[in-house]
């Protein structure tokens, strides 16, 4: 009977074997190092995409903020629009009440009175002014009392200066009736002429 030499074909095996196993260790290891790189990858792409709307949100918060702060601008403009039209409002109401107020200073001025200025406080009215004597001044009163848009005469202090012609000056307060004064007003000196003849023309009132 003839003998087979098996021990090269068994060594050849193992060595295929051993090949296989080594291909596919490498095969393997090939396969987690690309998995892992593609897992890396994905991941890369996701802290982008997050970034790029990180960024897009940052821009749109810097625009809503520039919004709100044009808002607040248009915001105050507003109050001070609103402002301004309730000053010129006021103006407007109190318009007609410094027209008659001036209307009765001039009808209720005796002759030999002036006044030397003249100030509007709400409803109150401070004249100040000369007179000849204390009783032009008392006349004054009477023709305030007397008036359809001034009342409440009150003369705070008057004060004789020299003698003879040099006069008296006075400061007097009077309440507005008929209209809500509002604001402060300061006239002019009254000219002592005009304001004498044309008193004395339409108040009617002598020395």
């Amino acid at each position: 009977m003839p003998r087979i030499n098996l021990l090269p074909w068994r060594e050849a095996d193992r060595k295929r074997k051993r090949q296989e196993f080594l291909v596919g260790i490498g095969g393997a290891v090939a396969i987690a190092v690309l998995l892992g790189l593609f897992a890396k990858l994905q991941l890369q792409a996701s802290i982008d995409h997050q970034a790029g709307r990180n960024q897009l949100i940052k821009e749109q918060i810097t625009e809503v903020d520039k919004q709100i702060t044009e808002i607040l601008g248009l915001e105050a403009q507003k109050q001070r629009l609103v402002a301004r039209m309730e000053v010129i409002d006021q103006l407007q109401r109190s318009r007609p009440g410094g027209v008659h107020l001036f209307d009765q200073l001039v009808r209720t001025i005796p002759d030999g009175v002036y006044f030397t200025a003249i100030k509007q406080t709400g409803g109150k009215v401070q004249l100040n002014g000369v007179a000849q004597s204390q009783t032009r001044v008392s006349a004054l009163m009477r023709n305030i009392e007397a008036s359809e848009w001034l009342a409440e005469p009150a003369l705070e202090k008057v004060e004789t200066k020299g003698s003879g012609d040099s006069g008296a000056e006075f400061v007097m307060f009077a309440s507005q009736t008929g209209v809500a004064a509002e604001g402060v007003v300061v006239a002019a000196p009254t000219r002592k002429g005009t304001a004498s003849k044309r008193g004395k023309k339409e108040a009617g009132v002598g020395k």
